[in-house]
């Protein structure tokens, strides 16, 4: 049995790394997965990979930093599908500085926006249509940097330590709607992002695979089971709670 069957999932970020993985995991259980993001060649060929599972699935161009393409991809949505059922804010970037006060106003602005602002602007343009339904399901994608800090990533520390707080009061706010908002804290993933940190410090990427119990790091599919989960009606009564997902790092 399909545990997402029928289910129109939007994945922001969702045409590759973990938002990737999610997708293909969410539509590999049946759901009807938007893939959300602004590199439309890469939409193009993240969606090749999701309509093997999912062949009614789409893309949509979007750009999570602009209320009007927030807005249009609700309409493209509801035309497209009747319904939204499950909103996976993953859209994130990092700027790295040598030390806190060096990070420059616009690198600041730019994560925050993305990383932080974001998730707020979609989820409210996404909760009157969950609130209609009588349900939904609402996943923020944190960090490791939800947890620890970070000196030569302030802004992304910032904004990823937001996410979880954001999510536990819509989760207070919500509830009474049968609406569940929940966040996943990836550890340390091989991404297009983090491919960047193993080439500049690769002893640094040593070491954190040495700290994890896995011996690894982790894959985009690993996030894969807790999203689906989170998505399903088996996380019901699961509301505000930030899942790390990574392999025992955060642990240790």
């Amino acid at each position: 049995m399909s545990l997402l069957k029928e289910k129109v999932a939007i994945v922001t970020g969702g045409n590759g790394g973990i938002g990737l993985g999610i997708s293909e995991g969410l539509a590999h259980e049946g759901a009807l997965v938007i893939i959300a993001a602004r590199n439309e060649e890469k939409n193009k060929n993240a969606i090749e990979k999701i309509k093997l599972s999912s062949k009614d699935s789409e893309t949509f161009k979007l750009d999570v930093n602009d209320q009007d393409s927030i807005n249009r991809l609700m309409e493209f949505a509801i035309e497209k599908y009747g319904k939204i059922d499950i909103l996976i804010n993953n859209a994130g970037i990092n700027r790295r500085s040598d030390e806190p006060h060096l990070l420059a106003k616009s690198d600041w602005d730019d994560v925050i926006d993305t990383n932080l602002n974001s998730i707020h602007h979609m989820t409210s343009a996404v909760f009157p249509y969950l609130k209609k339904n009588k349900s939904g399901k609402i996943i923020n994608i944190g960090s490791m940097m939800s947890i620890f800090g970070n000196a030569n990533a302030i802004a992304y520390a910032a904004s990823k330590g937001g996410v979880v707080q954001y999510t536990k009061s819509c989760a207070i706010a919500w509830a009474k709607y049968n609406i569940q908002i929940n966040a996943i804290l990836p550890g340390w993933i091989v991404t297009d992002m983090t491919n960047e940190f193993k080439r500049v410090n690769p002893t640094r990427y040593a070491t954190i695979a040495g700290r994890t119990p896995a011996e690894r790091w982790g894959l985009p599919e690993d996030m894969a089971g807790t999203a689906i989960f989170l998505s399903s009606k088996y996380s019901d009564f699961v509301n505000g709670v930030s899942i790390p997902v990574d392999g025992g790092y955060s642990v240790m």
